[in-house]
């Protein structure tokens, strides 16, 4: 800022910027003659020379000062301006401010009223909305608890659940355990299927073979045997395989495991004259069950060669349903002469009560006739006993005399 009198100039203003560099401009002008006429030393026409250029420069300054004179009454005139310009924007502003917080002022009263009648209308759906949660809460709380309960009966179910398939476990980890729940199975699966007669558990055949359960059907077929198998070990294998090559394996490991099975019942159980010509393979698991049929088709086609049949429990229950319904034949069958012997029996007994109908009817008919006949004289005999108690003996004798003597059978 330059204070020049009562006029203050701003160094950012381009008059000021433009008079200072023209300033600048003269004063190195003024120092290169200077220097020049050192140079020239006492040469004449260097001095002639620098004279009319200080005459010259002399002029320009003068043109100089009247620029800037006249810049000077230029920004005079621009810094009035500005100084009016501000006024009227400060006078505007002041204005607008003034309306505007009347306006503002208006709306707060507004917005405070509305806001107080909100804040009532909000007391009161709150009142209601807590005494509605605090219903509904206590509803919740109340089935949050019975959920709870019944999460905690689940829990003690679950736990009980683990400690029987862990029990499963370890039942299934050792061979012969793993044969007894298989055998425990089957024999629950006949025991519903069948009648307690028709079947005989741990049964011994002629060869000295003890066979899990013989079921005692008519010839033909005769007395088929049920053998519950279960490879664990090879399945369990194949299950725990991840990569393929190690699945091809397990997967030929199990069909191995199933044909010994195979082999083994059919050499067993196969007796001629004994026994049926084809026995059941009964394996416990669903799973395994699957397996052969989707992955080893061919070694259910060797057990259909070897005249052994491999069922799952769910197939096995239907096998035994169809027993049921061949011995249920069978035994009709075998009751037909006593049925039929029965019935000429009942025939017999019938035309006898019929007889005895009839003499009873005729006997009854007797009875009818000689009970009527006892009325009839009942009422004669009371008639005379009137007459007897209404006459003298006097007038009673001639009628008496002249009367005939009824015989005594009337």
């Amino acid at each position: 800022m330059i204070q020049i009198g009562e006029q203050s100039y701003a160094f950012s203003d381009p008059a000021v910027i433009a008079a200072l560099l023209g300033g600048a401009i003269v004063l190195l002008v003024l120092i290169l003659l200077i220097t020049a006429v050192r140079r020239a030393g006492r040469s004449g026409e260097a001095v002639e020379y620098v004279a009319s250029q200080v005459g010259r420069l002399a002029m320009d300054v003068n043109a100089l000062g009247q620029g800037q004179n006249q810049l000077a009454g230029n920004i005079q005139t621009v810094s009035d301006a500005q100084a009016n310009a501000q006024v009227r924007v400060i006078q505007t502003m002041e204005a607008r401010l003034a309306e505007v917080q009347a306006q503002m002022a208006e709306r707060l009263a507004d917005n405070a009223l509305k806001s107080a009648r909100s804040l009532s209308d909000m007391q009161e759906r709150m009142k209601e909305t807590l005494t509605g949660s605090s219903e509904r809460t206590t509803k919740s709380l109340t089935q949050l608890q019975e959920r709870l309960a019944t999460i905690d009966r689940a829990q003690t179910n679950i736990e009980k659940l683990s400690g029987d398939v862990l029990s499963l476990q370890d039942i299934l980890s050792n061979k012969q355990r793993r044969g007894m729940f298989g055998e425990i199975q089957l024999t629950d699966i006949v025991s519903k299927a069948l009648p307690s007669d028709s079947y005989t558990l741990q049964a011994t055949l002629s060869n000295g073979k003890r066979a899990d359960c013989l079921v005692h059907l008519p010839n033909p077929p005769g007395p088929i045997v049920i053998d519950a198998k279960f490879p664990f070990e090879a399945y369990e294998a194949f299950a725990a395989a991840e990569t393929k090559d190690d699945q091809a394996l397990a997967l030929r490991a199990l069909g191995a495991a199933v044909r010994v099975h195979i082999k083994a019942i059919s050499e067993r159980y196969l007796i001629e004259g004994e026994t049926a010509d084809g026995a059941i393979m009964f394996l416990p698991s669903e799973a395994v069950y699957a397996e052969l049929h989707a992955r080893l088709p061919e070694v259910v086609r060797a057990g259909f060669d070897a005249r052994v049949w491999i069922v799952s429990p769910t197939t096995c229950m239907a096998t035994l349903n169809t027993m049921r319904a061949i011995l249920k034949d069978a035994r009709m069958r075998e009751q037909a002469g006593e049925i039929r012997k029965a019935l000429r029996l009942l025939h017999r007994d019938v035309e006898i009560i019929g007889e005895k109908a009839g003499k009873l009817e005729t006997h009854l008919r007797q009875a009818g006739e000689d009970v009527s006949g006892v009325l009839t004289a009942a009422t004669r005999a009371g008639k005379r006993a009137d007459r007897l108690d209404n006459f003298d003996f006097e007038e009673l004798a001639p009628e008496t005399a002249a009367l005939p003597i009824a015989p005594p059978n009337e």
